[in-house]
């Protein structure tokens, strides 16, 4: 249940199979000022990481991700799991996760994390990492979970999404 005076971050990441200027993810590259540009006129899109700090926070060798050049990821914030449930699986983003598996490595293919934070807060590629890791290694709890721990969401098993989206 979401706390009072907070709101719905989110960390999703992954490893693409080929680099950013590859043909073979050009469609994934060429959507993602679409699929963003949707989020952030969504109803209840708060906060987006801006994409050229998360392409320092992918690129930098000291960084969170390790200088990793194909990995992908988002860091947003949404007033609750409803708004990005429904953003998540009722828009062309849907589309996107579907073809997932084109586009990366099964590796890195169920890296999503969501927590609560503080209204106002916006969190960091760190915070979202460090969440991630709790996540993975003590399951889900009120900290950091996935679809699995939001009783009040249910289009992630509506539409086939499996474990990979549950986590």
């Amino acid at each position: 249940m979401q706390p009072a005076g907070h709101h719905l971050a989110e960390l999703n990441f992954g490893e693409l199979k080929h680099d950013w200027d590859d043909p073979r993810v050009r469609d994934f590259v060429e959507g993602l000022g679409l699929v963003n540009g949707l989020a952030a006129q969504s109803p209840g899109f708060v906060w987006r990481l801006p994409d050229d700090e998360m392409d320092h926070a992918q690129n930098d060798t000291g960084g969170a991700f390790g200088g990793n050049p194909r990995m992908a990821a988002t860091l947003s914030v949404w007033r609750d799991a409803a708004c990005l449930e429904h953003f998540v699986w009722n828009t062309v983003h849907r589309q996107f996760y579907a073809r997932r598996a084109e586009w990366y490595d099964a590796v890195g293919n169920s890296n999503l994390v969501m927590w609560w934070v503080p209204v106002g807060q916006q969190p960091t590629v760190a915070e979202g990492l460090a969440r991630h890791r709790l996540l993975s290694e003590h399951g889900a709890s009120d900290t950091a979970f996935g679809w699995t721990w939001l009783k009040e969401v249910r289009l992630w098993q509506e539409r086939a999404c499996g474990q990979t989206a549950a986590g």
